[in-house]
């Protein structure tokens, strides 16, 4: 508690010391109400990545745009690809990837299991902007939206462009990309496609990827009809965990020569946006997502099918309470997801399958109570089916659990720029469909793991923001206490619920325009997450660091090209299962990423210097069955250059 006082102290000496660049103040916020809407009167810590930061940043995939920002924790496995990168926000460790919810145009990306998102699908130049709300965002979007939500806009503008680009790197990095929009009176389309390869850092940790996608869109007098589409197939070599000898001698080692996995899919999303009225309008999207994978190592062999299918139709109404203006979102969402294995190995051949059907209403009312006075009110009801069965055991159960989510807030507007908010709530998540599967301690044999209950928990958090010119900030305090917290615990080999959990902590995230030529950013997120209840009271969730800090500056010098520059310091943090914080923290670490580039219309030229200091560093690391401490190295220095050329 100590640490996190004076952290909070650091964080508001910061924010009052440090101002930021204003984000543009038409910024959209749709993660916030499911609707576009600018700057919603919501009591959230929300974040705005424009397109224009997207370019200013030293980034190669969206996932290195999301790893400078404030209270976001990445954790890439093997290799720049990020095919098998984890998203941490608020500190949810090895669970983080069930915690933090990823919506394409706000349509969720994670799988119904424990499955990694396929960011090869959202190549960096369709994005128009990410939305990032730290904090639960269950009652409109969910389950898995306890840490936060991350919702990736595409360019729907249909404003013609095209471009293509080529690029080569260390390691054997190679690099395709393209796209194409445009319109014709009422109809509008966007096309991309990529491709990117490597060798790898590491021996065995080649990958390759490979996607098109886009939307296609017909505007009416009331709206627009329109479908999303992607595909998309990758394969990645999977190298192992290295032993402290192993990895101070030469993180380039291989400890997994043989094992491998591949993966491919596609996604269809149609929907409408229609006004009903001048004050009602709906919106609704139906999906259908499927994914097959193939994991093979020395005498064991995976291959995995996943289907999901979603209904999501929801209504905006502006109306007026009493005297006081008024908006109410009200809306259901549907989903089917179906998964099923089979594996092959020495002790014979055998077929496990999941289903799980998740049926939720919501709603919520944000009322300006003055004109400087907000209130919002959500709750949403949730009822999730799900059965498993596994043929070895002639295995065959099913489970039904409801729980319900809420949030009441109040923002306050104590000028045209500065901001006040606070809220109550309270969030969920129900068990994923391979976290049913335990074992029996004794015969081993698979079991249904039935008594798994869901997590719940209130969050309380208070925050301000503050916008003058060309200098913004904001500062967010909150606590998260869960029950029956779902995790994995080494010692029983199963998923279990804890007692009890506690995350609190400090977020503060600034910018300034220093010059119309130059800008800065800072961040720094504290992070205090413990046991409560049960046998590891008193102990840190493993992977969670202590503190996130973040430093970004960009100048643009016109004609001689523009510039910049990204600094990331992640504290030290336990090693992933290891409860009982019984063994040496996985050390913190510095990164810096640097980029130059140069528009030679029609040609831009750039280039970018990933870890320029070579770093020597593991993002996730983890305790073996024997009880060795293992490593996974990131990646060395690895200088990558583009060529792209543009048709308009």
């Amino acid at each position: 508690m100590r640490n996190l006082v004076r952290g909070t102290a650091i964080a508001v000496s910061l924010a009052a010391s440090v101002p930021i660049h204003a984000a543009e103040e038409d910024a959209v916020v749709v993660t916030a109400t499911r609707y576009a809407q600018t700057d919603p009167n919501i009591p959230a810590s929300i974040s705005v990545i424009t397109r224009e930061d997207i370019r200013r940043t030293p980034a190669v995939t969206l996932l290195d745009v999301l790893k400078s920002q404030t209270g976001i924790e990445l954790r890439p496995l093997y290799g720049p690809l990020g095919i098998d990168a984890a998203l941490d926000v608020r500190g949810f460790g090895e669970t983080s990837g069930s915690n933090t919810l990823i919506l394409l145009d706000g349509q969720r990306l994670n799988p119904v299991d424990s499955g990694s998102i396929n960011w090869s699908v959202i190549p960096l130049e369709s994005v128009q902007r990410v939305e990032v709300i730290r904090g639960s965002g269950t009652v409109l979007f969910g389950d898995r939206a306890s840490g936060g939500v991350v919702n990736i806009i595409t360019d729907k503008s249909g404003a013609p462009r095209a471009w293509a680009s080529a690029s080569l790197g260390d390691y054997g990095y190679r690099g395709a990309d393209a796209f194409k929009a445009g319109s014709k009176d009422d109809f509008y389309y966007s096309l991309s496609g990529h491709y990117g390869a490597t060798h790898g850092y590491r021996q065995n940790s080649q990958q390759d990827e490979q996607s098109v996608g886009g939307r296609a869109g017909l505007r009416t007098s009331s709206g627009e009809t329109f479908l999303d589409y992607s595909a998309y197939a990758n394969s990645t070599g999977l190298p192992g965990a290295l032993t402290r000898a192993q990895f101070d001698n030469d993180p380039r080692l291989s400890t997994s020569l043989n094992t491998f996995q591949n993966l491919s899919g596609y996604r269809l999303r149609p929907g409408i946006v229609s006004d009903l009225t001048q004050n009602l309008t709906l919106q609704a999207e139906a999906g259908f997502d499927q994914e097959s994978s193939q994991f093979r190592m020395p005498g064991f062999a995976l291959d995995r099918d996943r289907t999901i299918v979603s209904l999501t139709p929801r209504l905006r109404w502006l109306h007026r309470l009493g005297s006081l203006p008024s908006e109410t979102v009200t809306g259901m969402d549907l989903y089917r997801g179906d998964v099923s294995g089979k594996s092959f190995s020495g002790f014979g051949d055998n077929r496990q399958t999941a289903a799980q059907t998740s049926t939720a209403f919501y709603a919520q009312n944000i009322t300006d109570l003055t004109q400087t006075l907000h209130a919002t009110v959500g709750l949403r009801h949730q009822q999730m089916k799900q059965k498993a069965t596994d043929q070895s055991v002639a295995l065959q159960a099913e489970t039904v659990r409801s729980l319900n989510a809420y949030d009441v807030g109040l923002s306050y507007d104590l000028s045209r720029g500065a901001r006040v908010y606070g809220k109550v709530g309270r969030t969920f998540r129900f068990a994923n469909t391979d976290e049913l599967f335990g074992f029996d301690p004794v015969t081993f044999a698979t079991i249904f793991r039935g008594d798994l209950l869901p997590q719940y928990g209130p969050i309380r958090e208070i925050g301000t923001k503050w916008r003058n010119g060309s200098v913004q900030a904001q500062v967010s305090l909150y606590q998260l206490d869960l029950k029956n917290e779902i995790n994995f615990n080494s010692t029983t080999g199963n998923n279990e619920n804890f007692p009890g959990t506690r995350r609190r902590g400090v977020e503060v995230e600034g910018r300034w325009a220093i010059s119309p030529a130059l800008q800065a950013k800072l961040g720094y997120a504290r992070t205090d997450a413990k046991f409560t209840e049960g046998a590891f009271t008193g102990n840190t969730v493993p992977l969670v660091p202590d503190y996130k800090a973040t430093a970004a500056l960009s100048w643009n010098t016109g004609r001689t090209g523009t510039y910049g520059a990204a600094l990331n310091q992640i504290g030290s943090r336990f090693f992933s299962t290891d409860l009982a914080n019984a063994r040496e923290k996985l050390p913190g670490y510095v990164t810096t990423d640097l980029q130059a580039a140069w528009n030679l219309r029609p040609w831009t030229l750039s280039a970018r210097l990933l870890n320029a200091f070579n770093e020597k560093y593991a993002p996730f690391g983890t305790i073996s069955f024997a009880g060795a401490l293992s490593y996974f190295p990131a990646d060395g220095r690895t200088l990558l250059m583009t060529a792209q050329y543009n048709f308009d």
